[in-house]
């Protein structure tokens, strides 16, 4: 394996911590803290540099805040700063271990989001759908060929990420580098932070001091999402190398893969639930694995993928409608500017045109649709309408 060389020097490159700078306050730049920070920019980034150098920087404690879309989640965030610090981390580390990634391996990576994850299921519901069609019928009516479809969900995965296990892939892929052990220390094993759930307990079952201290990584960290994904590839490698599974695509901890027997999906199933266990401290949720034929569809990011089509999941489409409705409100009341609505708008436009969407579009921003942007006070004024 090709270790990563000279990476203290790299990090803390005043070059580096300015561009790291210029990605942190991507679309916050107007926020109090961001400002703050830019008044002083020179010689902020150069106490960054320095307490890094000489191995003084301490991390900031996160904010925690508890969302409920699309599912119940503990997030967790920095303050400005240490996000420069995160950045300046992940512009070296990353694309070493992105080189490494397999092809169907999505999320986290640039030009590989959920439309590309989904894009690159159907291509593979698609092939298999054509398989089954040209096997033909038995004497019975019944597929000659029939294709099913698995999907795998770790259990609790950012909650239940072994520190370890994390500290030892980025080891050996750094040659166990003392200056960035120290520094990923801080990040994975942060002082005075629990970020672990014990086994089959969520958010809302435990109090702050019933976290793990050992297990866990902050969700909405930079430098976590490229942890989550270093440690999901060690699957992918596994799945792709070892059990040879060519139908398999893979979004953060959602694994998706399709076979023409049951039977070997199952047998799939154990194995990588083996693998993750022994290798990676991790555990399949049981009540959200299962197999189920190809023409049934699948949810896969956002999405309900078919052998034949695309549609928007009904739970997607139903927050995006709640959604519509509030930007709608809030621009009515004048409490939202047109830009920012445009804009949010723009997001679920796009969101459509990656499905089979024509009826779903036309009843909310056709001609006859729902949804309009007026102003309470020039509900005539069709100049204000999107």
């Amino acid at each position: 394996m090709k270790t990563i060389k000279h990476i203290k020097e790299r990090v803390t490159d005043f070059e580096n911590l300015y561009l790291a700078y210029i990605h942190a306050r991507k679309k916050k730049r107007f926020r109090r803290e961001v400002l703050a920070f830019s008044a002083n920019l020179e010689d902020n980034l150069h106490k960054i540099q320095m307490a890094l150098i000489n191995q003084t920087y301490v991390p900031g404690r996160y904010h925690k805040r508890v969302i409920h879309e699309p599912a119940e989640r503990l997030i967790m965030w920095q303050d400005f700063e240490h996000r420069v610090v995160q950045w300046a981390v992940y512009q070296v580390l990353n694309p070493a271990f992105a080189s490494g990634y397999i092809e169907d391996s999505f999320a986290c990576i640039s030009e590989r989001g959920t439309d590309a994850a989904a894009q690159r299921l159907y291509q593979f519901m698609q092939q298999a759908g054509r398989k089954q069609k040209q096997a033909g019928l038995d004497a019975a009516d019944r597929p000659r060929l029939r294709y099913w479809v698995q999907k795998l969900d770790t259990s609790k995965f950012f909650y239940r990420i072994d520190h370890q296990v994390s500290m030892d892939l980025i080891g050996r892929k750094c040659g166990y580098d003392s200056w960035l052990m120290w520094l990923m220390d801080l990040f994975v094993n942060a002082p005075n932070e629990r970020f672990g759930f014990p086994p089959g307990l969520g958010v809302n079952d435990l109090e702050p001091e019933e976290m793990l201290t050992d297990k866990g990584l902050a969700v909405g960290s930079l430098l976590n999402q490229m942890l989550a994904n270093i440690n999901q590839n060690e699957v992918d490698h596994f799945a792709k190398r070892q059990l040879h599974i060519h139908y398999y695509v893979r979004y953060m901890d959602d694994i998706v893969m399709l076979g023409d027997s049951k039977d070997q999906l199952l047998e799939w199933r154990r194995l990588i639930a083996d693998f993750m266990a022994d290798r990676l401290k991790l555990e399949l949720n049981p009540k959200k694995c299962f197999i189920q034929p190809i023409s049934h569809g699948v949810d896969f990011c956002q999405y309900r993928i078919f052998p034949t089509h695309i549609k928007l999941k009904k739970a997607t489409a139903l927050r995006m409608k709640h959604n519509l409705k509030r930007i709608q409100r809030l621009y009515a009341e004048g409490q939202m500017s047109l830009e920012r609505a445009q804009k949010a708008v723009t997001s679920y436009t796009g969101l459509l045109s990656h499905c089979d969407s024509k009826q779903l579009t036309q009843s909310i921003f056709g001609e006859d649709g729902w949804f309009k942007l007026q102003r309470d006070s020039d509900k005539i004024d069709k100049d204000n309408t999107f």
